[in-house]
């Protein structure tokens, strides 16, 4: 059995991503890096003609290319086991998540969601208990946790070499909704400011949410209460375009968290900057290659990607050596290397190993709607501090 499992790739559905859609591409993409998971099946878009003509795009068999994820589950249900996927990648607009992710699970099937997980944190909740009780692997697309350097910023943080953290600021700053986007034909904008599809949120749900993670993966610090302003700027607008939080976290440290998309001329400005008793670590995501460390009592380290001192975690999410670049793609690929990796250890009958089996799971996708939900909550509220 084992050895049955080591010498295949794993068989994976897409669920969305279809012609047009950006993040399904770079989820396809990643999932390919490594040569460890092949497309097999697919309903790739809500409209079955635009999902079948994307599922030839992509060369699926046209027994397993599908125009409704439902037909595409009762197909692998009643294939024999040894054919069927081993996950679902769900790469959809946000509304669709829970449906298909709860139908999945349910049925046994492992699962990828892209974030945010699902609307409400009675949804969440939900997926949580339904891993749970089927004991399915299910990880969620916060990919920047997939990042070597973050990896390493994470592991200095734990081994106590910021010593005592004081204060977090995590910035997630975009320009390319500076203007009415949603309304000039642009889909993925349509999508994000639509709260139908998009949920009560529009940049603290797209973006404030990796923003959240980013912190609480580096840190292990969660909210305690928080502090939002959420604003509309570009007129007519249904969803917040921009926000600014400010942080109480367990133990008694402080942050901010900026989530914006509406600064212009901006591209994918995401940084972090976590300070300690004995000093603090810088890292961008336009510069992800670098970690900046200034300790108190010594002079600035710029740790770099590849590096062999850097700890077994950064290491392992390194393809290339020092110098070359790796970046967007590889990090979601690291991502779903994790969840490849709990997958091939519980086919096989055993313990995944901890450092292989790396990635956010079910639980940090509902933190993540309950971050939501509390931002909004406290945005909407007189009172603003709003307990976790």
């Amino acid at each position: 059995m084992t050895h049955d499992i080591f010498a295949r790739k794993l068989r994976y559905a897409m669920v969305g991503g279809g012609r047009d859609a950006f993040i399904g591409a770079v989820h396809r993409k990643a999932i390919a890096l490594d040569g460890q998971i092949e497309l097999v099946a697919g309903a790739l878009s809500s409209s079955a003609e635009k999902a079948r003509a994307s599922g030839r795009d992509l060369f699926l068999a046209d027994a397993r290319n599908h125009g409704d994820w439902r037909a595409l589950l009762d197909d692998e249900l009643k294939r024999p086991a040894d054919e069927r996927i081993d996950f679902v990648s769900i790469v959809t607009p946000n509304h669709v998540h829970f449906p298909v992710a709860q139908a999945c699970v349910e049925a046994g099937f492992h699962v990828v969601c892209d974030k945010p997980l699902v609307h409400t944190r009675e949804q969440a909740d939900a997926l949580v208990a339904a891993v749970a009780r089927q004991g399915t692997v299910f990880g969620v697309t916060y990919n920047y946790t997939g990042y070597p350097m973050v990896r390493q910023a994470r592991e200095m943080v734990r081994a106590g070499e910021l010593g005592e953290i004081r204060k977090v600021v995590v910035e997630y700053n975009q320009g390319w909704l500076a203007t009415r986007l949603e309304g000039e034909g642009n889909k993925q904008a349509a999508w994000r400011s639509d709260p139908a599809r998009s949920g009560a949120a529009g940049a603290i749900g797209d973006i404030g949410s990796h923003a959240e993670n980013l912190m609480a993966a580096v840190t292990g610090l969660e909210i305690e209460s928080l502090c939002a302003d959420l604003s509309s700027l570009v007129a007519g607008r249904a969803l917040d375009d921009d926000g600014s939080l400010l942080l109480r976290l367990r133990g008694g440290a402080r942050g901010v968290l900026i989530a914006s998309q509406i600064n212009t001329g901006l591209e994918n400005d995401l940084r972090l900057r976590v300070s300690g008793t004995l000093g603090t670590l810088v890292w961008r995501q336009e510069q992800p290659s670098e970690l900046t460390h200034l300790p108190h009592d010594g002079p600035k380290r710029i740790f770099t990607r590849g590096s062999p001192w850097l700890s077994e975690a950064a290491q392992r999410a390194s393809r290339l050596p020092s110098g070359h670049p790796e970046g967007f793609i590889e990090a979601f690929a690291n991502v779903y290397g994790g969840v490849a990796a709990d997958i091939r250890a519980r086919l096989a009958g055993q313990p995944a190993d901890a450092l292989a089996a790396d990635y956010p799971r079910v639980e940090d996708g509902a933190r993540g709607v309950r971050f939501i939900e509390r931002t909004v909550a406290s945005a909407a509220s007189d009172r603003k501090w709003t307990a976790w």
